[in-house]
């Protein structure tokens, strides 16, 4: 079945756009029919996709090399069956959303074990399909070396490296006590980044217990501030994600807008 010709044109004006060829889009159809060659149309469109699926399996293999995310952590391995429905279904809605393209931040609270790495992780790998620059790091590994940075004197130059990542994935933030300097630098990122690209942040402590992060109520404020400006807030309230044997049943997820500090697990 022959495709409608204006269909064809729309699926040629598509594809030369993605491969960042805007001039040829706009002149390649009617240059064609001038030229008395209108059926080789489909042909070339053909090829074209052809083109644009090889580059996105190069970019999509580079960004993913780039990302450091444990290949094993997929929505593909996330075992669904632990978590609550809603919980999943608003990550997978997230990334559908492409909430990188609105500097949007996610918040995963939970205690450990609850699959908040391996959600974030799912996350990360889905944007990266979609073309998405993602970089996946323990928070304590990130800060040391922005500190690092900091003491060589290049900590411009460290930032703006990671403003390349359209989505920078902090694991544990608050897992490990931090000294003010790494306080320091930890909140000179999330200044960085405010309203710019995208935080993934996986979290153990409550708003109310971040006070052990920054140590200081005003900073502790102003980072808290910056993150839940534009910030979906998931909390993992579930048992161990870890131990199958202690999963008596999986209480429905609490997503919670911005605005609202997610609850301790009981």
């Amino acid at each position: 079945m022959k495709t409608p010709r204006s269909d064809l044109q729309a699926q040629l004006r598509e594809v030369l756009v993605k491969l960042k060829l805007a001039f040829l889009a706009e002149e390649l159809v009617k240059r064609m029919d001038t030229a008395g060659h209108a059926e080789a149309l489909p042909t070339l469109l053909e090829l074209l996709k052809l083109e644009a699926g090889e580059r996105h399996e190069r970019k999509v293999a580079r960004l993913l090399k780039a990302s450091q995310l444990p290949p094993t952590k997929t929505f593909a391995t996330l075992d669904e069956g632990a978590l609550p429905r809603p919980l999943v279904q608003k990550l997978r809605q997230l990334v559908e959303g492409g909430f990188p393209d609105d500097a949007m931040n996610l918040l995963l609270f939970g205690l450990p074990g609850a699959g908040k790495t391996h959600a974030a992780c799912a996350v990360g790998h889905a944007l990266v399909q979609k073309g998405y620059s993602v970089l996946f790091t323990p928070t304590f590994r990130l800060v040391q070396d922005l500190l690092a940075a900091k003491r060589d004197l290049a900590l411009p130059r460290a930032l703006r490296k990671l403003d390349l990542y359209d989505v920078v994935i902090l694991d544990d933030l608050g897992y490990v006590q931090q000294s003010p300097e790494e306080v320091e630098v930890l909140f000179t990122l999330l200044a960085e980044r405010y309203e710019r690209r995208s935080l993934v942040i996986t979290s153990n402590l409550v708003f109310s217990a971040w006070d052990r992060i920054f140590k200081n109520p005003m900073t502790t404020a102003a980072a808290i501030d910056r993150l839940v400006h534009h910030a979906v807030i998931l909390e993992f309230d579930v048992e161990s994600y870890r131990d199958p044997s202690r999963r008596k049943g999986v209480r429905a997820a609490r997503v919670q807008k911005p605005e609202v500090e997610p609850t301790p697990t009981s």
